[in-house]
């Protein structure tokens, strides 16, 4: 089989992007019908639709014992109506190993080319998984189309070039030759990299394709066979995924048992006992601390994102005015349920510089409030920026914060209320924003997910490093933003927070923002800090899947 030559150049240019760090887009983010037809998106409309009547066929798992489903629209707060097929924990993993023994064996050549062909087979599907997203996450229409589409697809795609690489790190044989004096002392070697067994990606409710998919094709370009077990309030987008893997594998004649989906419900959970079953090597995992901290101490290789408490430092700045729209674009974005979402932005009592003078704490805290709620209300950004909330408790939560957290409310939430069809019985929050001092650590030490912002009030942006530094390193951080003129006080705030080892996006303006990760380039978590133990997608995000095993004989 081996790879086509257009395949050959698009795993190709992937490997130069990862080492040159550069951009690079396999995928088309942007939803032109110059790109991607006419009729694609109304297409992929009417194919969501259809598969919200009845049983998700397509991914030909034979003899569930039951088909299921309780996936909800934050949009309509109705039911979306696809049902999975379910199985026992013993025939997911029976025909798991199975299919491992068949897959390990296949060349890297043709591991790669299966995978790359199921992401093309995928990215016929962006608009369909778009809808899909939406009204499973809850996310606006763009999102679902860049994170769970082309970003995902790229993020996979990274992941097979991040393998085929280390594969080929080492040769398979060698002549071996050692002198001796009068003789040589000759060995054939040959190395073997054999995969680890079973992999098990457990994905989350708000980005189900763009967090799972490193993990699943990391797991099939080693060699490994995987379980994906999507979030019950989000399957359906990760359900196309595999569908197509499993369609890509069987034409290239392998066994589809390599990649399976498996499905449960929040009353009865199978995560656990997945994660826990022997014969289970490897885990991919994606959510809350406790869960996470709990997969860390099983004997498995295991790789995790958790929660973290994300800040935004603010020094001293060109155009305060810049600043604050970026920084409030990043908090209503997606309504904060975003793992990179700012939740602490540090502000000295003394103001911020600007080259016009120094703006006082309240005057930043009244501008916050003021550009989101402007942002909010136009109806043509407001509700597509800020799309629903997934999760009914996180509007809960986002309701109750001002009275539970306590401190000067400047802005409260309340639902965002338009004529645009599709929001008009969406479950939505907009962000509610909470003045605090640094001495009030018990309020902001903790991740509350959603469109909650705390701005607290620091001596001087020494204090606000330091506790930027310190929620990174006692609960974790993913992502960090600094907003500072001053070159001493940049490197001072660069070197604690890579301490911390958390990412530090500076001076951010205009079209980029804190929350967003460019695949091929940023380090998505960098392991070493409490919110998660792994990095998309280096080295050892790949080398932890399998191992180098060498054998010898004389020549």
């Amino acid at each position: 089989m081996g790879l086509t030559s257009a395949q050959k150049e698009i795993l190709d240019k992937a490997i130069e992007a990862l080492h040159t760090r550069v951009f690079h887009a396999q995928y088309p983010e942007h939803p032109s019908p110059k790109i991607y037809g006419e009729t694609a998106d109304e297409d992929g409309k009417n194919a969501f639709k259809a598969l919200r009547k009845g049983n998700f066929e397509e991914l030909k798992q034979e003899g569930a014992t039951e088909w299921i489903g309780e996936e909800e629209s934050p949009y309509f707060i109705e039911p979306v109506g696809t049902k999975y097929p379910a199985f026992s924990i013993d025939t997911l993993i029976e025909r798991a190993e199975g299919a491992f023994h068949s897959w390990r064996k296949v060349s890297k050549e043709d591991r790669a080319a299966v995978l790359i062909d199921s992401l093309d087979r995928f990215s016929k599907r962006f608009f369909e998984n778009a809808y899909a997203t939406m009204h499973t996450t809850g996310q606006g229409y763009m999102m679902a189309f860049q994170a769970s589409g082309p970003h995902a697809a790229d993020r996979a795609l990274e992941a097979v070039a991040a393998g085929y690489e280390e594969l080929g790190r080492f040769p398979e044989s060698t002549v071996w030759t050692k002198p001796m004096g009068k003789y040589d002392l000759v060995i054939n070697k040959e190395w073997r990299a054999i995969p680890k067994g079973i992999g098990l990606v457990i994905g989350c409710s708000t980005f189900p394709t763009w967090n799972s998919v490193p993990g699943v094709y990391a797991d099939l370009m080693m060699g490994n066979s995987v379980i994906v077990k999507p979030h019950p309030g989000a399957i359906l987008p990760m359900a196309i995924v595999v569908a197509e893997i499993r369609n890509a594998l069987r034409a290239a004649g392998f066994d589809p048992e390599a990649c399976q989906l498996a499905v449960d419900t929040q009353s009865k959970p199978l995560a656990k006992a997945l994660a826990e079953h022997p014969k289970v090597k490897v885990i991919d995992f994606t959510g809350n601390s406790e869960f996470g901290s709990y997969l860390e101490l099983l004997p498995k290789t295991v790789f995790t994102e958790k929660t973290g408490v994300n800040s935004i430092i603010l020094d001293s700045v060109e155009n305060i005015d810049k600043v604050i729209q970026n920084i409030t674009f990043s908090v209503a974005l997606y309504s904060g349920q975003m793992c990179t979402a700012p939740q602490n932005f540090f502000i000295p009592e003394g103001g911020v510089k600007t080259p016009d003078g120094v703006v006082s704490f309240d005057e930043i805290a009244q501008k916050f409030a003021d550009f989101t709620d402007g942002l909010i209300n136009n109806p043509k950004a407001g509700p597509f920026v800020a799309g629903t909330i997934q999760n009914p408790a996180t509007a809960e939560r986002t309701v109750g914060a001002s009275k539970a957290i306590g401190g000067k409310t400047w802005l409260e939430t309340r639902n965002i209320e338009q004529s645009i069809p599709y929001f008009k019985n969406a479950r939505t929050q907009t962000p509610t924003v909470i003045e605090l001092n640094s001495a009030d650590k018990d309020k902001f030490s903790k991740e509350m997910f959603g469109p909650i912002v705390f701005l607290i009030k620091t001596k001087d942006t020494n204090e606000s490093v330091a506790l930027a530094k310190e929620m990174a390193e006692s609960y974790g951080a993913i992502s960090c933003g600094a907003y500072t003129t001053d070159a001493a006080m940049k490197e001072h705030i660069a070197d604690e927070m890579s301490l911390a080892a958390t990412p530090v996006s500076f001076n951010l303006v205009g079209q980029i923002f804190v929350n967003q990760n460019a695949a091929f380039s940023d380090f998505h978590v960098t392991g070493g800090n409490p919110a998660g133990n792994a990095s998309f997608t280096n080295p050892d995000y790949v080398n932890r899947r399998f191992t180098w095993v060498g054998m010898r004989e004389p020549a």
